[in-house]
């Protein structure tokens, strides 16, 4: 169901010796301790680490390298796959529990094993199931940090995700460009998109604003894919390799999920400026280590 009220107001904010709002003061012990976890999730978290992890360093190095046939047919892969999570988004998410998660990863690794069984060729069939299974099981990390599902924002939300696990085609895939960066990027097409569904809901799917924004996170989406795809093409990979690459990849965006979430949380708390100003603090004293 989509909710079309008003958008819902910021949660009750602390209150602080002296009467100081959070604009004037730091973050809570507690919440700054999440907010550098968060930015160890969304900064220094990709595909391609989770990857040697599973698989080695070998087969990691062999996902980078996507034939210009496999990219092209793993892009409308992406796109469709995108497509299908939107509107399940925004049709069928409900309030979840929290086992439901493992049940979501489960079910994404068994169809990465099928992928792996039968290539490429799957690709049309088992990405838009796996992606939609992750969709659910990142909307229940966003139910735990205070999120309402029935809230075409949180729907959108909840689909970039898929755009925050990976950078461009043309920069390197370890986030280079930041999560900041990416939000602010998509963050036009997300305002249209939202006013499109809360104004008209979904009467028109093939609508400018849901297509734009459904081809920017295909584009950074089909980078994980590309690297997910061709090593599950590698002969010694097959079947078992392939679940265990769809571990990896459905463990991968629900790291980046809690990441976002946790930020989202605080600034509902906090504000965004004093949450961004803090985050790039972070950010910039972990890269001087």
């Amino acid at each position: 169901m989509i909710r079309t009220s008003e958008p819902k107001a910021l949660n009750s904010l602390p209150v602080f010796p002296g009467g100081e709002g959070p604009a004037a003061t730091a973050l809570s012990a507690a919440d700054y301790a999440s907010l550098r976890e968060a930015v160890a999730k969304l900064e220094h978290t990709s595909f391609a680490t989770r990857l040697s992890q599973a698989l080695g360093q070998q087969v990691a190095r062999v996902g980078k390298l996507v034939p210009a046939d496999v990219g092209d047919a793993v892009q409308k892969g992406a796109e469709t796959a995108i497509k299908a999570a939107l509107f399940a988004a925004l049709r069928t998410l409900a309030p979840q529990g929290g086992a439901r998660i493992l049940l979501h990863k489960t079910l994404a690794t068994f169809s990465g094993a099928l992928g792996g069984a039968f290539g490429l060729a799957s690709l049309p069939v088992e990405l838009p199931f796996s992606t939609v299974v992750m969709l659910r099981a990142i909307a229940a990390i966003a139910q735990a940090e205070g999120e309402e599902l029935d809230d075409p924002e949180t729907a959108f939300a909840c689909l970039q995700v898929f755009a925050l696990g990976a950078a461009r085609q043309d920069q390197p895939l370890a986030l280079e460009s930041g999560y900041f960066a990416v939000r602010s990027i998509l963050a036009r097409s997300v305002t249209e998109a939202t006013r499109f569904v809360v104004g008209r809901g979904l009467a028109d799917e093939g609508a400018p604003a849901l297509l734009r924004l459904i081809s920017q996170i295909a584009t950074r989406f089909g980078v994980v894919v590309s690297q997910k795809m061709a090593v599950q093409a590698v002969p010694l990979v097959g079947a078992a390799g392939g679940g265990a690459i769809n571990y990896a990849f459905i463990d991968h965006f629900q790291t980046i999920a809690r990441g976002h979430f946790t930020v989202r949380r605080l600034e509902r708390v906090y504000g965004a400026k004093i949450v961004k100003t803090e985050y790039d603090k972070l950010r910039r004293e972990a890269a001087t280590h």
